[in-house]
């Protein structure tokens, strides 16, 4: 159990590590030459290095370090110390990357819109920074500064949903940035306008996108609930025609006071018409269809326990009548 852990631990680290760095470069290629701000305390510190020219690495560090020390105390201390590995490795790799060798080596692969297309980019590094959102989140942790507001808001509330709150604070962090890249208009004035704006919150909302879309998780499925008098009939041919098998639950009808058996069966996406084909052959059938975003639990994998398929449908031929010869489905798994 402890190596188990031990070994998670290290494997969590490195990801984080990974995920820092993938984001330093996200930054550095496709969002310091297009004068927009990116999400959370980034943004901000983003606003801050076009303006006076202070460092977002530094920026992160002094933001970050405490906030994961309130995190530890008041969060969760897993989360706040892989939060810390990430913002630490990112602040350092960012300090690394504005170094003036590795900028002028790493120029040539700098998305410059210079003003025009710049939704190219806001879309690329959004896409990008919601896929870390998402993984790092998986790993319970974050990419700190906003994350961790948002984690601790999600604490004390639980209902509310971790990347709209953050979505929340992205969007006072875009107005504001309406103000902070305006140019002199010539005359002593600024000259300011929405295409910042528009450019951050296609990056926050791309990014919740993304980042949430992962964290659901992409092993979806359908799940069946059937009420039917046929259950004996309807296992039998999810059996050997989908080579999955099912929950029986007893049940009684409130109105009718009837027994009633229940299927609880899971399918994958691929199956579900095949599924949908075998209960439109039995009347007095009612069905509930649900999407599962994922499925966690130990399976047994017909591919490679043809066995398995085999003992079942010749248990099932005892207990049901099946009868069946066919060979189980590539890439079918058993709930």
């Amino acid at each position: 159990m402890k190596k188990e852990l031990a070994r998670r631990a290290v494997l969590d680290s490195a990801v984080m590590i990974v995920l820092a760095l993938v984001f330093a470069f996200n930054y550095m290629l496709f969002v310091v030459k297009n004068q927009f701000a990116p999400a959370g305390f980034n943004g901000i510190a983003t606003m801050i290095e076009y303006k006076t020219g202070f460092s977002v690495g530094y920026f992160s560090l002094i933001i970050n370090v405490p906030l994961c020390l309130f995190a530890f105390f008041f969060i969760d201390r897993g989360f706040a110390v892989k939060t810390f590995i990430f913002s630490v490795v990112y602040s350092v790799a960012l300090l690394v990357l504005q170094t003036e060798a590795v900028t002028s080596a790493i120029a040539r692969f700098q998305y410059d819109a210079q003003g025009v297309d710049t939704i190219f980019p806001a879309l690329i590094a959004g896409a990008v920074g919601g896929y870390v959102y998402g993984v790092a989140f998986r790993r319970n942790a974050s990419t700190g500064g906003a994350d961790v507001v948002a984690k601790f808001v999600s604490k004390k509330n639980p209902m509310l949903n971790f990347f709209w709150i953050n979505f929340a604070i992205n969007a006072v962090i875009a107005v504001a940035s309406y103000f902070v890249y305006g140019e002199p208009d010539g005359s002593g004035g600024m000259l300011y306008e929405y295409k910042p704006v528009c450019l951050c919150m296609l990056y926050c909302f791309l990014s919740s996108m993304v980042g949430n879309s992962i964290i659901k998780g992409s092993k979806s499925a359908y799940k069946f609930l059937i009420i039917t008098p046929h259950a004996a009939e309807i296992e039998r041919e999810i059996l050997v025609n989908l080579k999955h098998s099912a929950t029986k639950i007893s049940a009684v009808g409130a109105y009718s006071n009837t027994q009633r058996d229940v299927l609880l069966c899971v399918v994958n996406k691929r199956q579900l018409i095949e599924f949908r084909d075998i209960l439109a052959k039995y009347d007095h059938t009612f069905t509930v269809v649900e999407t599962v975003n994922e499925i966690y639990g130990n399976f047994v994998n017909v591919k490679h326990d043809e066995n398995w398929v085999k003992k079942t449908l010749e248990k099932a031929e005892r207990v049901i009548g099946v009868k069946s010869e066919e060979k189980p489905a590539e890439n079918a798994h058993v709930p």
